[in-house]
């Protein structure tokens, strides 16, 4: 009996499978939409494409990349754009992915929308400046146990244009089984170095594109990104600034900053890192040497787990109690945040308990 269970389930498991290659094959192959226009923010750029893929594939062929790191799969919800006319139906798989304001809005997933007939959409202005490089990897170098940096030398394009805080969609090819993908991370290096791109990456246990980068990857290999994204960067507005900062999330702070030392950017700033002990500490003599260049500039590395016994002469404890010896009136300060969840939430209640305003507050959160 049980194994005539087992036989039909793993029979009916196939017949789905078949029936949804099928489905697949019919899409791409007998369905003939024809030629479809995408009008696209009120027609500052009309395309003409072949209908039956996806909104997301079809930009994506003319030179338009909107960020997604799941592979189109509709699970990472980094490809929103709005579409007003011609998206069809929402779908089961992005529908989690839209909240009310979002369905209200017209945002979709453009991984999910199939372009069958004309579509009206938006998407933001500074996506049309993003390219697809091809790089070669200059050098993979340990930061710490489980960061690296990666020095990217671009070929082609051969530079690229962005501001100190945006992000690059790294591409792993399929290797060992595992699918394709596109990751983002934010870059480390400063735009005057515009012919190169660095980022720093935190191994990620089971991680596709981590795994590649510190497993497979090797210094020379030829690589594919695209960028830049994000609007996480410094305002002009010479306001006293506090960063804060764990782990991984140190890359576009490490941008900022030196992009600060090069302008003559004296404003007053407080760079608070976050670390459980020594070992997560990195660009520690570069950050305090940043101190002497940068007048007004104060490197606070804040140590959890240290141990009690241990030379550490620095601040000992999570940076929210860490943050009122240095900044009991955070009122004046612009706050900008980047790390994980729980670093940025526990840091924005502890800038709020301290009176920073809610529009003074940028970060970049990495779920």
């Amino acid at each position: 009996m049980i194994l005539s269970i087992g036989l039909a389930v793993g029979f009916l498991a196939v017949m789905t499978l078949f029936l949804a290659l099928l489905l697949v094959f019919a899409e791409r192959r007998i369905l003939n939409y024809g030629p479809c226009t995408l009008d696209i923010n009120d027609g500052k750029k009309t395309l003409v494409v072949n209908g039956g893929s996806t909104l997301l594939s079809s930009l994506a062929n003319n030179d338009i990349f909107i960020p997604s790191a799941c592979g189109g799969r509709g699970s990472c919800a980094y490809c929103k754009v709005q579409v007003f006319e011609g998206g069809g139906m929402i779908g089961p798989v992005e529908e989690p992915y839209l909240s009310p304001e979002d369905i209200k809005e017209n945002v979709r997933l453009s991984c999910q929308v199939k372009v069958r007939q004309d579509i009206k959409l938006a998407i933001p202005e500074e996506l049309f400046l993003a390219k697809r490089f091809r790089g070669k990897l200059l050098h993979k170098r340990n930061l710490t146990y489980d960061i690296v940096e990666l020095r990217i030398a671009l070929i082609e394009p051969e530079s690229i244009e962005f501001v100190a805080g945006q992000y690059i969609q790294l591409e792993s090819p399929e290797y060992a089984g595992r699918d394709a993908v596109m990751r983002a991370y934010s870059i480390s290096s400063v735009p005057s170095d515009d012919r190169h791109v660095e980022v720093i990456i935190r191994k990620v246990p089971e991680g596709i594109c981590t795994t590649w980068v510190f497993e497979h990857l090797k210094e020379n290999q030829e690589v594919f990104l695209s960028g830049p994204f994000g609007e996480f960067q410094l305002t002009d507005t010479k306001a006293p600034a506090v960063f804060l900062a764990g782990g991984s999330g140190m890359a576009p702070i490490w941008s900022i900053l030196r992009e600060m030392r090069e302008r003559g950017d004296n404003r007053k700033a407080f760079y608070f890192f976050s670390g459980r002990n020594q070992d997560d500490l990195f660009f520690t003599k570069e950050l305090f040497a940043l101190e002497k260049e940068l007048p007004n500039f104060k490197y606070v590395p804040c140590l959890t787990r240290e141990d009690a016994n241990s030379n550490w002469q620095g601040e000992r404890g999570r940076i929210p109690a860490v943050l009122p010896k240095y900044i009991p009136d955070a009122k004046p300060f612009e706050a900008y945040l980047c790390g994980s969840s729980s670093l940025i939430d526990a840091c924005v209640d502890a800038l709020r308990q301290h009176g920073i305003q809610e529009p003074n507050i940028y970060y970049d959160k990495f779920e």
